[in-house]
């Protein structure tokens, strides 16, 4: 992948969130926590957008990042970001989670 931006539609990344083919990346959660707290991915590790630029060192550059918000605008701008910041494997999730949770189990996106 190159310094361009990528992008992912909600139905291809919640199959392969379903198919196990990301458990090698990074799903970053860009939305507050009051929204985190209603549904999320388990394995999403949760950075709100104004926080990310102090959270920078909790992000492996080597690793591919899914950003994810609620409809996909954040998670467009912390993908934008992170590929400025240097962050060559960045994919923002289209559609956010209200898009992605109509492809997945309610287990899936349900706080345990």
């Amino acid at each position: 992948m190159g310094k361009e931006e990528h992008f992912i539609e909600a139905k291809r990344f919640a199959k392969k969130y379903q198919l196990r083919e990301l458990e090698q990346a990074l799903l970053l959660d860009v939305r507050e926590e009051r929204e985190w707290e209603i549904y999320r991915l388990e394995e999403a590790l949760l950075i709100p957008l104004h926080t990310l630029p102090y959270n920078l060192d909790r992000l492996d550059q080597k690793k591919e990042i899914y950003v994810l918000c609620a409809h996909g605008v954040r998670s467009a701008h912390a993908a934008h970001f992170l590929h400025q910041q240097g962050y060559p494997q960045v994919i923002n999730v289209e559609g956010g989670m209200a898009e992605v949770s109509l492809h997945l189990d309610e287990e899936d996106v349900r706080p345990k």
